[in-house]
């Protein structure tokens, strides 16, 4: 299996109305190996659903997505920049699509493709960082240890001495710390004895 960790920027958080603005990944192989990197802005078609508040959390204004692609020439270019990862694989089956809250992220991009008419071509294979933060948290704590009180990627990303270089946030940055985060957790599960 391969991991995808990903992360997008959006106008606002409905999908429909709301759009993808900024795509964010890097691709690791079975061992957490980093294969390479993909960051691409999306200028978005409902600029009337630009907010104000989403424009503070990404730091990203109309004028600065002024010349990037629209999101029809940015899910091809996804798609192929996956395949190359991928060893040239057509198929996404073997990738699992990992994030902090994924799910909101995948149904960004499911609704991106259905409204492109292009087909969903990966598995049903998640990992979100906020649940896997949750339960390991949880073991963590009734092991005796001081556990954040917040599942926020800072502060899951703070506690293993992570943290962003800026105060908005960008989907790549976003996207490799929460593979650290990632990473860290896969670490634990050799030290997580049962009795």
């Amino acid at each position: 299996m391969s991991f995808l960790v990903l992360d997008i920027e959006m106008t606002g958080p409905e999908p429909g109305w709301n759009e993808i603005i900024q795509i964010g990944a890097e691709f690791f192989d079975e061992q957490w190996r980093s294969l390479g990197t993909y960051l691409q802005n999306v200028y978005p078609e409902n600029e009337e659903a630009f907010s104000t508040k989403s424009e503070e959390v990404h730091g990203l204004s109309l004028d600065d997505l002024e010349d990037a692609p629209m999101i029809y020439d940015v899910l091809p270019e996804f798609e192929n920049w996956i395949k190359k990862m991928n060893a040239g694989k057509p198929n996404f089956s073997n990738v699992i699509i990992c994030g902090q809250s994924v799910i909101n992220d995948i149904n960004f991009l499911r609704f991106a493709y259905r409204h492109e008419k292009m087909k969903w071509g990966f598995s049903n294979k998640m990992i979100d960082l906020h649940t896997v933060s949750y339960l390991f948290f949880q073991i963590l704590e009734k092991n005796g240890k001081n556990v954040p009180r917040s599942l926020s990627l800072g502060s899951v990303a703070s506690y293993f001495g992570f943290e962003r270089e800026e105060e908005t946030h960008n989907a790549l940055e976003d996207a490799r710390l929460t593979a650290k985060c990632f990473k860290e957790f896969f670490k634990l599960i050799d030290n997580v004895k049962l009795v």
